[in-house]
């Protein structure tokens, strides 16, 4: 199969039965694995968690922006599981699963973002987070740093306000600054890289164009992640209970999803600010790495 392939539909009927039965079962990684990936997420990222007290204590669905490739998710995940004991199960697009990938992204509580697997972690009390840009803000170009991919997506708040959940807007900045970007993912068919994984078979008449991802360049031309600073906010809560349900009009859909992306841009503009003024306090050997 190729990568992000637009025919990838892995599971349905009764795979999506036994897939569901899975990932409702599924529990925090065990302790020593993930005590040392959180030391050292926490050493190298710092991530700091502000204004935790917005998150309330009944399950909720947070919805935060998405940086390139997904490094966000543990960033988030597991100072939230650590500090808060909150295990959030993160919601990914379909085209990243695969049978040879499902236990592991399981495992670490990741999920499909099919509407019935949603439902169903709503209806065990999970909490759950979503990144409605998807697939278009982990792929983006550099120039859409930190922007908002949604387009009109507001399927999030369908299923928020069915089972009446609490939506969290949460700001994440800093893993969008990990890596550099060698090659634009547009650009990416017409150069030597792209016409090799043309020839492995990776890149195909079925690969959704839209979302091939950079060249991404980190620590001294790796793919090593720089060791930037990273900054969660959380901003006051959005409770959907008294839309529980009902049938929501077009409208108010559209209404609460423009708020929740307006509070969390409005985060992402602060944390940015203070981003900058940190800059100035780092050490040496983190401004050499970060370069």
């Amino acid at each position: 199969m190729a990568f992000t392939d637009k025919n990838a539909e892995p599971y349905s009927g009764q795979d999506l039965v036994r897939y569901i039965d899975k990932a409702v079962q599924v529990t925090p990684p065990k302790s020593k694995i993930r005590k040392l990936s959180y030391k050292l997420i926490k050493q190298v990222f710092q991530p700091q968690l502000l204004d935790t007290h917005n998150i309330p204590k009944q399950p909720c669905l947070f919805v935060a922006n998405h940086a390139l490739y997904a490094v966000d998710g543990p960033i988030i995940g597991l100072p939230m599981l650590e500090e808060q004991g909150r295990f959030i199960r993160a919601l990914s697009d379909k085209f990243l699963w695969h049978p040879f990938n499902e236990e592991l992204l399981l495992n670490q509580g990741v999920v499909i973002g099919h509407p019935e697997v949603c439902s169903a972690l709503m209806e065990v009390g999970s909490d759950l987070i979503v990144f409605p840009g998807g697939a278009h803000e982990a792929t983006k170009s550099a120039d859409k740093k930190y922007q908002l991919l949604w387009k009109e997506r507001h399927g999030f708040i369908k299923l928020a306000a069915k089972h009446g959940y609490t939506i969290v807007p949460t700001a994440i900045v800093g893993p969008e600054e990990f890596y550099d970007h060698l090659i634009e993912g547009e650009d990416l068919p017409n150069t030597l890289v792209g016409r090799a994984l043309s020839l492995l078979g990776l890149i195909n008449e079925n690969t959704r164009s839209d979302l091939m991802g950079p060249i991404p360049l980190g620590v001294f031309g790796t793919l090593i992640p720089k060791p930037q600073k990273c900054y969660i906010q959380f901003s006051e809560p959005l409770d959907l209970s008294k839309y529980k349900g009902k049938r929501l009009a077009e409208k108010t859909m559209r209404s609460l999803r423009q708020q929740v992306a307006d509070d969390i841009n409005t985060m992402i503009a602060a944390l940015l600010k203070i981003q900058a003024k940190d800059r100035g306090k780092i050490g040496r050997i983190r401004r050499l790495l970060t370069r």
